[in-house]
């Protein structure tokens, strides 16, 4: 069973808006920590937002502060992205990817042992 599944990526014009979700098996116990990130080509995983599921607390990249939103439905043990104002800068492979841990949310790709398959975001200019 794969730990996390995204969707919601596609091709969006400049300005536009798109909302990726990122859907967790369960299999992991504990207080989790989930986060996005992506990866452009010939580039390497960077961290865009992470979310705490036992305080909801928030922590996001400077690129995408003021204009992704990262939230979770607990109920459907779900995390999302939404994000508005995308740019060409934005075009990506993006991964969502939990652990289990209590201290400070971490921006390390290293520090989430958990991945998904990723999804892919194409904003046009």
């Amino acid at each position: 069973q794969v730990p996390l599944v995204e969707s919601g990526g596609g091709l969006v014009q400049a300005g536009g808006s798109l909302r990726l979700s990122c859907a967790a098996s369960g299999r992991a116990y504990g207080p989790k920590h989930m986060a996005w990130f992506r990866q452009a080509p010939g580039k390497g995983r960077e961290f865009v937002s992470a979310i705490s599921r036992s305080t909801g607390f928030r922590v996001y990249a400077d690129s995408v502060q003021g204009r992704f939103t990262v939230s979770r439905d607990d109920n459907r043990n779900t995390m999302y992205l939404q994000m508005n104002g995308l740019q060409p800068e934005d075009t990506a492979v993006y991964y969502c990817a939990e652990r289990v841990y209590t201290g400070q949310l971490s921006r390390s790709p290293q520090d989430y042992p958990d991945w998904g398959q990723g999804t892919q975001v194409t904003v046009s200019s």
